[in-house]
Formats: C-alpha cells, sequence, structure tokens
C-alpha cells in the first residue's frame, strides 16, 4: 500500500504520495481551500485517499526552531482530528516539518522553475509535502 504525505498551509494542502513499495515519494498536487473551512477540507481528503490504495497519511507538524508547537503546529493537529472524527481507522503520523518549506524553495531555485508567485508557491507546497514523506520513508526503512 501506498503512503499519502501532506504539508497542510493557511489556504492551501500540499500532497504527495509514496511508490507501492514505500521507499519513494512523489509530489502530486496542491489543493486550495477556504481557511475557514478546515472540515471541509478532511472531507475533500478522505475522499481523495479513498481512491488512494492507502491506509497511512502522513502530516507535517509544523514547529519553531526550538521544537514548541505553534499556531500552525496547533491548526495540523486540529486537521488530524477532524480526519480521525471521519475515519477512525486512518494511521496517521504526525512528522516534524521543520526546514521543508526551505528545501522546497531551494529546489526550485535550482531548477529555475518559473518565477510566476502563484506557480512558485503551488510547487513548493507539493514539494513540501514530498520532503515530508520521503524523510518519513526513509526513517522506516
Amino acid at each position: 500500500m501506498k503512503i499519502v504525505g501532506l504539508d497542510l498551509g493557511t489556504v492551501t494542502l500540499g500532497i504527495a504520495i509514496s511508490d507501492s513499495n514505500r521507499k519513494i515519494a512523489f509530489s502530486k498536487e496542491t489543493w486550495r481551500y477556504n481557511e475557514s473551512d478546515l472540515a471541509g477540507l478532511a472531507d475533500k481528503t478522505l475522499s481523495y485517499l479513498t481512491s488512494v490504495p492507502t491506509n497511512e497519511v502522513v502530516i507535517g507538524l509544523p514547529r519553531h526552531m526550538n521544537g514548541d508547537i505553534g499556531v500552525s503546529g496547533q491548526r495540523a493537529l486540529r486537521f488530524k482530528e477532524l480526519l480521525l472524527e471521519r475515519d477512525k481507522e486512518l494511521n496517521i503520523v504526525m512528522w516534524d516539518e521543520r526546514l521543508t518549506t526551505s528545501i522546497a524553495l531551494n529546489t526550485i531555485a535550482m531548477t529555475k522553475t518559473s518565477n510566476k508567485a502563484k506557480k512558485r508557491k503551488e510547487r513548493v507546497d507539493a514539494l513540501a509535502a514530498l520532503n515530508i514523506l520521503q524523510s518519513y520513508l526513509d526513517s522506516i526503512k
């Protein structure tokens, strides 16, 4: 079974998925959503998960550099709760996502991806999800 990686932003959700052997992560897409509708995003996410042969999701947990969980981290934890309220059998792993956005930005800069802000933002979120998922996959080898 594959594993899905998610990078939850304020108004976007980056999505990555592993191969069937759970060794390599691939960025898939970025969704935009209304920041006040986290419950709607949870419903949309669960609908997406039914189309992927998976029972495991890795969600990036934003932490401050000192390890504390701030507002963004609390939002990610709330998103996890909303998913579990709707599907109690889903295995959700919260994964430290410190520096994943910086890594994604550096990757984009090195590959000379378009500098249009919207396109860059969409790539950053999907690449951040990829980085979250790949670091998790590397840890379970």
